[in-house]
């Protein structure tokens, strides 16, 4: 674990700048730009979970839960939400989503990267 723990917040940190700038405003959902910063992080992920890990689903729940820090740390940092609950509440409410978001972003790319994995481990039939 303690090998793998730099490059789990390697990893987490690389999806992180997409978060800050949304929450600043400064790209959009449905652009191309945010499509490249929400897909090509996770890419290396699994990139780098397949190539350099010999526990891919372990390293990725790590960044996975960097990556969701980041977010929580993200959204409460730059928060400009007008909510009709009171506003504990509703931070609460985000960075319990946000430790969320990232968590299931790790196992969905761990899966993937241990399915890579396996299959390219698996020896082929004559």
């Amino acid at each position: 674990m303690r090998k793998d723990l730099p490059l789990m917040i390697v990893l987490g940190l690389l999806a992180a700048p997409r978060a800050v700038l949304h929450d600043l405003g400064l790209i959009h959902e449905g652009t191309g730009l945010n499509a490249l910063l929400v897909f090509v992080p996770l890419l290396i992920w699994v990139v780098v979970a397949v190539t350099r890990s010999r526990s891919p689903v372990r390293l990725l729940l790590g960044a996975g839960a960097v990556y969701g820090l980041c977010l929580a740390v993200v959204h409460n940092a730059l928060w400009h939400v007008e909510t009709t609950v009171p506003e504990p509440l509703a931070r609460t409410a985000a960075t319990v989503s946000s430790l969320a978001t990232g968590l299931a972003a790790g196992a969905i790319c761990g899966g993937l990267a241990w399915l890579l994995t396996r299959r390219r481990s698996t020896p082929t039939a004559p």
